[in-house]
């Protein structure tokens, strides 16, 4: 099926070209002097491309004096020097093939306002209308960029496991993986499931991250990301959680902490740099339906150096604003997302890098710093949404690894495959995770994750 994106038609064809254009129609317009106005979009853009048809065409009475809005159509004909406000062309068509028929009363996304929320309803639907468009456009050019930046730079993309049976966070909060039948699964001797029979032998889990399998070829290859899907078994409705989402995770041998923190600042700038460029159409509909001032916001990170500050620091700076917190700052405590803006949006006024957290409140792979109570940990913090990126540089040294192992209940024999990497070779290495959702929300201004991701999952909700 030979055919012309609607973008291509809008920007680059010249007028008086004869093209195939095919598309879903988002509104018609049917007048009584035997023309009908058909706004056609096929995803290649915001956009729409307005086709004429008149009463000539051999099927207009049969067919498209009767279409309603979602039907899909293949059209053939002419563009042509538009005379209306706002569009380079439209089209003239001299044939209609329709592909598909849309009952227009039941027809669920109509040319009119809808919640977010209604269309989380409709998420098999909802990228027909411009907002979630918009949105499945910009991720796209998210991806791009992530992999660009990380190729461009000879880091390897390496897929590590989806099923596997270690906590890389020692949370907890992970879904159990098992072909084991719940209403008559064997037992062992104990009365517990007998898990040895089990298609692992083992219990295992959908991963929370690729961290620890990734820093196995980072320990060979030097510099590695993984960019897959993990999943948080986090009873959570919050419009900052999925059950499952997208993490892209660089890993970097013979880095420290600062290292980390400067190819964070450089990672993000790269790719809200390539959105403000690639998807201008897109940003601009975000910026004026959506949340005003997004362009500025992404502006402004993308030229300012970001600020540096250890979390003690970044502690007592909270603690001595002159404000009501709703979770009041004490050291020992993780940051708050109210905590985190106002570091970004108010105290420095760009994006901040704080280090250095409690070493009780961080888990057991990250490098303990001399001081005995902090590890070099690091949050990215950034306006709108507050922590963006998480990282840390990584415990290479054996007996301090296995101390904090003990120390966080952890058993050293269940995860001697990743206490080898500090037996044969252990060199300083540190990486981060940057959450693709959370990117989503910034660059769109979209305020509730479950809007930038194209089936959310979250607790009760898996439909689609």
């Amino acid at each position: 099926m030979n055919r012309t994106l609607i973008l291509d038609a809008l920007v680059n064809v010249a007028p008086d070209t004869d093209i195939t254009v095919g598309g879903w129609i988002r509104t018609v317009r049917h007048s009584k002097g035997g023309f009908s106005f058909l706004n056609v979009n096929d995803g290649s853009c915001l956009a729409n491309l307005q086709i004429v048809a008149d009463n000539t065409l051999d099927n207009y009475d049969a067919d498209i004096a009767h279409l309603t809005c979602g039907a899909s159509v293949r059209v053939t004909g002419r563009l042509v020097d538009s005379p209306a406000k706002g569009q380079r062309v439209e089209m003239h068509a001299t044939a209609i093939e329709v592909l598909g028929i849309a009952d227009g009363d039941t027809y669920p996304i109509q040319p009119k306002k809808h919640s977010f929320e209604f269309l989380r309803s409709q998420a098999h639907l909802r990228v027909r209308t411009n907002t979630f468009g918009a949105v499945a456009r910009v991720r796209n050019t998210l991806c791009f960029a992530i992999h660009e930046f990380f190729q461009s730079r000879n880091f390897v993309y390496v897929n590590t496991p989806i099923i596997t049976a270690s906590d890389c966070e020692g949370a907890g909060e992970m879904f159990r993986v098992s072909t084991l039948d719940p209403a008559d699964a064997p037992k062992a001797d104990d009365g517990s499931i007998d898990y040895a029979q089990d298609f692992f032998a083992r219990p295992t889990y959908l991963t929370v991250s690729g961290q620890l399998e990734g820093e196995t070829y980072a320990c060979g290859l030097g510099n590695i990301y993984t960019f897959g899907p993990t999943f948080r078994a986090e009873n959570s409705n919050t419009p900052r959680h999925l059950a499952e989402f997208w993490m892209v995770e660089p890993e970097m041998a013979f880095c420290d902490l600062a290292g980390n923190a400067d190819l964070a600042e450089e990672f993000l700038k790269y790719i809200f740099s390539a959105v403000l460029e690639r998807c201008d159409a897109d940003m601009q509909f975000f910026n004026q339906r959506i949340e005003e001032g997004i362009i500025e916001t992404l502006t402004h990170i993308v030229s300012s150096p970001f600020e540096r500050m250890t979390y003690t620091d970044a502690m007592d700076h909270l603690t001595k604003a002159d404000r009501k917190w709703d979770f009041v700052p004490e050291w020992g405590c993780d940051l708050q997302t109210e905590h985190e803006r106002y570091l970004s949006e108010e105290l420095c006024k760009k994006p901040v890098v704080i280090t250095d957290y409690p070493r009780s409140i961080k888990p057991f792979y990250m490098r303990c710093n001399e001081d005995g109570k902090t590890v070099t940990a690091m949050d990215v913090l950034v306006p709108k949404i507050g922590e963006i990126i998480g990282g840390a540089q990584r415990e290479e040294r054996l007996d301090v690894l296995e101390s904090r192992m003990t120390e966080m209940d952890l058993n050293p024999d269940e995860y001697w495959w990743y206490t080898d990497l500090r037996r044969f070779g252990s060199v300083p290495h540190a990486g981060f995770g940057l959450g693709l959702g959370r990117a989503g929300e910034l660059v769109s201004g979209v305020a509730d994750i479950r809007d930038v991701i194209p089936f959310p999952r979250t607790p009760r909700s898996a439909e689609f």
